[in-house]
């Protein structure tokens, strides 16, 4: 009697077994070496603090930006580009063969995209290096990193503004009224270059390149000058200085 109830049992256990097919089983240990290294916990801080640390560069960008038009897209990017390297990090971070054939894909892709301010690509990194340490789970080093970057370029923001700024200025005179205008420029400003000077039969053209720490009324000081006919002053915040 004992043997064919324990024969029953295992003619239970085959059909049991036979109704779960291979594939089930296949697909649950992969989702078990899925979530071994990391847990959907892991994945929502990552991509939580990846957010933080991108919104946070993109605001000292749009706060430091010198530039003539603020490009909102470009502060998109950098968030873009911040959550993004950091779920790769996290994807490639426990398996080998995974990161070596990325780093084979991504050794074959050329970026076209010319970036015009070299601070521009500054920004990049440095949001690719917090995705990189966010991906790779070290939060402190990446917010202390984070925040000291922040304060730095900040300061070099505020100090740059405190200083002199640069400007082109473009005067239309008469050909003999050049002394008289240099002399001015002379005993208004401490620094000044000549960039170019065309000179035709109607007048004479010369942009001069200025540095005004001061909100200084040049325009009005040139337009006194006897044979000047008008002065116009234009920003020049991306060139290098005098």
């Amino acid at each position: 009697m004992k043997t064919i109830n324990l024969l029953l049992e295992v003619i239970e256990l085959i059909a049991l077994a036979s109704t779960i097919s291979k594939q089930d089983i296949v697909s649950a240990s992969w989702l078990r070496s899925q979530f071994s290294a990391f847990t959907p916990k892991d994945i929502a801080l990552v991509l939580l603090f990846s957010l933080i640390a991108s919104i946070l560069i993109a605001l000292v960008y749009k706060k430091t930006y010198r530039g003539v038009l603020y490009d909102p897209s470009f502060s998109i990017t950098l968030i873009l580009l911040c959550m993004v390297t950091s779920s790769v990090v996290m994807a490639i971070g426990s398996n080998v063969a995974l990161s070596m054939g990325m780093v084979g894909a991504l050794s074959i892709v050329r970026f076209r995209t010319a970036v015009k301010d070299s601070i521009d690509t500054a920004y990049m990194f440095w949001c690719i290096t917090m995705g990189i340490l966010i991906g790779t789970r070290f939060y402190l080093p990446a917010m202390v990193m984070l925040v000291g970057i922040a304060v730095v370029m900040l300061a070099i923001s505020f100090l740059r503004l405190k200083g002199a700024n640069c400007y082109l200025l473009v005067l239309h005179f008469e050909p003999g009224a050049q002394p008289e205008i240099e002399s001015e420029l002379q005993r208004s400003i401490p620094r000044y270059r000549l960039r170019s000077k065309t000179v035709t039969r109607s007048g004479a053209e010369a942009t001069y390149e200025v540095r005004l720490r001061y909100n200084t009324d040049l325009v009005s000081h040139m337009l006194n000058v006897r044979g000047v006919y008008d002065a116009t002053m234009v920003s020049l915040q991306n060139e290098a200085g005098i």
